[in-house]
């Protein structure tokens, strides 16, 4: 009769050790489904700081791209102006090298004219000249070409181009005295540039 008695005693306390076993193991399970449960109130932490770092390197990359949009706008707008400039000098000054080819033939034709002559006596020749170089003046002022003859002005290097200089007590030191060859201009650009005698300040012999 002990001995079932101890046995009974052994089994209820088997029973409550069991019990408080599966209690602990309960407490633990609720414990790491808590912490593994999203919050109810929103998105975690983690989800946010991803969701600003989304939007940061959206915006970087819309602000990328509108400046590279304004470059490029930039870069047309240079193309276009540098076009038109293009154009423009080609219209004005596409003809430089016809000018340049005919003018010999116009110095030609001058200096023939600049020749003497007895004005009695009609020079049918010489008629001929004249008219032809009329023409060629309408063709230049058509052309905006402009001759340069500088007789009196001062010397400038850049229209002129000194061959020579002559002592002279008229005029001041580095007056144009004399032009052998004009220069021209074409739209205020110079083509050739005038071939000119200048003045030099005269030196007094000793006695």
């Amino acid at each position: 009769m002990k001995k079932v008695d101890e046995h009974k005693e052994d089994v209820v306390l088997d029973s409550d050790g069991s019990k408080e076993n599966a209690e602990e193991l309960v407490e633990g399970n609720l414990s790491e489904v808590s912490a593994s449960k999203p919050s109810e109130n929103g998105p975690s932490g983690v989800e946010i700081d991803s969701n600003v770092t989304e939007i940061d390197s959206l915006n970087l990359e819309v602000k990328a791209l509108k400046e590279e949009l304004l470059r490029s706008r930039a870069e047309i707008d240079n193309t276009r102006k540098r076009a038109e400039k293009d154009i423009a000098a080609a219209h004005k000054y596409g003809v430089e090298r016809l000018v340049q080819d005919i003018l010999p033939v116009k110095d030609s034709m001058d200096m023939g004219l600049e020749i003497p002559v007895d004005s009695d006596v009609s020079d049918p020749f010489r008629e001929g000249m004249e008219l032809t170089s009329k023409m060629f003046g309408d063709f230049f002022e058509k052309l905006n070409v402009k001759a340069i003859n500088p007789v009196g002005e001062m010397f400038d290097p850049e229209f002129h181009q000194a061959m020579m200089t002559e002592p002279s007590s008229d005029v001041e030191k580095g007056t144009v005295t004399k032009v052998m060859q004009r220069g021209y201009l074409l739209n205020d650009r110079l083509v050739r540039p005038a071939l000119v005698v200048v003045a030099e300040e005269e030196v007094s012999g000793k006695d």
